[in-house]
Formats: C-alpha cells, sequence, structure tokens
C-alpha cells in the first residue's frame, strides 16, 4: 500500500536539495526504471503498476528490493510525468569520487553547462560514442536532476561521473584539451586527434577564463548559415563523431 509518508517523501526529491540530503533520486518510466534495475545502482524502492510486472515478469523475478504494486493515477500523482502506467524507482546515490586519468579514452569535461536538458544528451552523447567518463565543473547542472535522467535515455547508468575543480584536474593530467571554440581549427579538416579531454562551455558564454590557458587545440564546427552558435549538447555531438572517425 502506497502510503501518506511514502508519497511526501518521494514528492521531496523533485527538489535538489532533498536529493542531497537523502542521497537519494527518482526516475520513472519503463526504460529507465528498467535500465536502472539492468545496472549497479541500488534501488531503495520499486512502485509499479500490473501492467509493468507482467510485461517485465522475469526482470521483476531477480528484483528483491522493496516493491509496492500501485496504479497508474498514484504514479502519476509522485512523479512529474503527465502520463506513466508503468513504473517508478527510488534510487541511491553513487558517491563523488575522483578518478584517474583513463588511458587511451576521451573524455568529456563540462564547465558550467547549466542545463539539465543539454547535460542529460550529453551523457547520452557520450553513451552512444562508448566515452565512458565525464567530468563536471561544480557550477554543472546536477547529474541526478529528473529532467537529466528523463534525457539521459538510460545512459546515465553507463557513466562514471566526477564534479570538481577542472582546473586542478587538468593540472594532474598529462593529455591534450581539446575545447570548443568558435574561431578554432576546422575540425573536419583534421587528420589526426589523440585520447584527451574534450572540454565543452557554458551555453552563453563558452570556456571560461581559468581553463582557457589550459585548453592546448581550439576546435570549431563551420557552419555556412547566419546562426551564431550551436547548442552545447549539439555541438559535442558533431566534435564526438568527428573524434570517432578518426579513431579516437
Amino acid at each position: 500500500m502506497l502510503s501518506k509518508n511514502t508519497v511526501k517523501f518521494i514528492k521531496t526529491l523533485h527538489q535538489k536539495k532533498y536529493r542531497n540530503l537523502e542521497q537519494k533520486f527518482f526516475l520513472e518510466g519503463e526504460k529507465s526504471v528498467l535500465e536502472v534495475m539492468d545496472s549497479d545502482f541500488k534501488i531503495e524502492l520499486l512502485l509499479a503498476t500490473d501492467q509493468f510486472m507482467e510485461s517485465n515478469e522475469e526482470t521483476m523475478q531477480s528484483y528483491r528490493g522493496e516493491l509496492l504494486n500501485v496504479t497508474q493515477k498514484q504514479l502519476e500523482s509522485v512523479g512529474q510525468f503527465q502520463s506513466n502506467d508503468s513504473a517508478l524507482a527510488v534510487v541511491c546515490m553513487k558517491p563523488n569520487h575522483y578518478f584517474d586519468q583513463p588511458q587511451d579514452e576521451l573524455v568529456i569535461a563540462l564547465d558550467d553547462v547549466r542545463d539539465p536538458g543539454n547535460l542529460g544528451t550529453i551523457i547520452r552523447i557520450a553513451d552512444w560514442y562508448g566515452i565512458k567518463h565525464l567530468l563536471f565543473s561544480e557550477q554543472t547542472a546536477e547529474f541526478y536532476n529528473p529532467k537529466v535522467i528523463q534525457a539521459s535515455m538510460g545512459s546515465f547508468t553507463r557513466v562514471k561521473f566526477y564534479y570538481g575543480d577542472l582546473a586542478k584536474v587538468f593540472a594532474q593530467w598529462e593529455c591534450p584539451v581539446y575545447g570548443a571554440y568558435l574561431d578554432g581549427e576546422n575540425i573536419h579538416q583534421l587528420d589526426q586527434v589523440n585520447p584527451g579531454i574534450l572540454l565543452m562551455g557554458n551555453e552563453s558564454k563558452g570556456i571560461s577564463e581559468e581553463l582557457a590557458p589550459m585548453v592546448t587545440n581550439k576546435l570549431t564546427i563551420p557552419g555556412s548559415g547566419n546562426a551564431e552558435s550551436l547548442n552545447v549538447a549539439i555541438a559535442t555531438a558533431i566534435l564526438c563523431d568527428n573524434f570517432s572517425r578518426l579513431g579516437v
């Protein structure tokens, strides 16, 4: 039975301060819930409809956490989806652990990327191109924001991330730092790149003055129209595609 206290608790997780306090977040919808059930994230509580449990009988048999059978109306009352006929999960956050420089890999670093939708999309892009490690400045959008989780389409379960001082990390790592600029070298004309860091800046201000001196290679995506700039997630995808084309 879905109690009032459980409803109240889940609704508090809509706010960042309570997610941080409890070290838990929630996600909803069949795809996201199935992805997290198949990951190493710990599920604290699963709310599921009859339809979800019947459609995913084999997955449900291996689930060992707390389970509440609920109606679609109850799901919609505690989550943020206007329509959810499947499931909602309350999940434990992972610690913000620093990771050592990966060898022979491209790492995406985000400098003050504030929009949750952009962050979630970039996580999904990283997963598409097999990029396993991401670095975030402390001002970058929160990884566990429901909009980030939803936009990532389950990819958040397959990446490692660290929030911290990017300048300190860059100083410790010995690798090229590729920065996205409007006046950099044409990415389409490069015939070689090395594993390193792909740094993407703030949606409106670009890469910060603090990190600019640490960029070893300025890159740009050539355009032929009149748009002032590209969306940061779209730019990330284009750059990652070119890195993949060049074998990184």
